[in-house]
């Protein structure tokens, strides 16, 4: 990564969710600090820090290409196998292709859309905090999941999943809602993961261990093969 990416991706404006932790910790740093001496000060100053760096959200650039599943969020590639995608969306029982991204507390949390289409269900399920790391996190945690209908009829599912910090799970759009790839749609507060169901048939082109951009990284091409003749 170089210089300039690197600080405008430190520097980038933090997203809404963040805004009452960052005043909050303004707060505790200057009226805290002023009447209780300067260790709240300095408590507040790095807890607001902290923040700014959690809640950034840099502009990113989606490629020009129709027909991309994108990564949904930054991260690494924690699996890339085939499952059941979670039952409450409906979209059957037999197994696809996940790609399940793990966010470290150090990753950019905001969620984004992994592809075009058009929002056909959403589903909060309660659950545990698991380490978000591990693969039986995307059953048990608590999750909320959303389905796509592609604009090709086809369907796939991207999962936000509350991990062992992260105790709020955002989602900014509803069913009936068209989306673009690459377009913020939630957040996860304090390490987390997001696991994607690629449509019936479509394979990824990523692979374990593998970083990942929101909104930039491909994840898989939706384009059909052509048989030649």
């Amino acid at each position: 990564m170089s210089l300039g990416r690197s600080l405008r991706l430190v520097l980038s404006p933090p997203h809404p969710a963040g805004r009452p932790f960052i005043i909050g910790g303004v707060a505790v740093a200057l009226v805290g600090g002023g009447f209780l001496g300067a260790w709240l000060f300095w408590l507040g100053t790095i807890f607001t820090l902290f923040c700014l760096y959690f809640f950034r959200d840099p502009k990113r650039i989606r490629p020009e290409r129709e027909q991309l599943v994108l990564a949904p969020a930054d991260g690494h590639i924690v699996s890339v196998m085939s499952a059941v995608p979670p039952e409450e969306l409906g979209l059957g029982p037999a197994p696809r292709w996940r790609v399940a991204i793990f966010l470290s507390v150090l990753d950019v949390h905001v969620n984004r859309v992994p592809a075009d289409g058009t929002v056909t269900r959403i589903a909060y399920r309660h659950g545990k905090y698991l380490n978000a790391s591990l693969d039986k996190a995307s059953v048990d945690n608590e999750r909320n999941a959303i389905a796509l209908r592609l604009p090709d009829g086809r369907d796939m599912a991207v999962v936000q999943i509350a991990g062992l910090i992260a105790r709020r799970i955002l989602c900014d759009i509803k069913e009936g809602d068209t989306v673009i790839a690459g377009e913020r749609f939630g957040i996860i507060r304090f390490g987390s993961r997001t696991d994607v169901y690629l449509p019936a048939g479509i394979r990824p082109v990523v692979v374990e261990g593998q970083t990942m951009i929101g909104g930039e990284t491909v994840i898989a091409d939706l384009t059909p093969l052509r048989v030649l003749p």
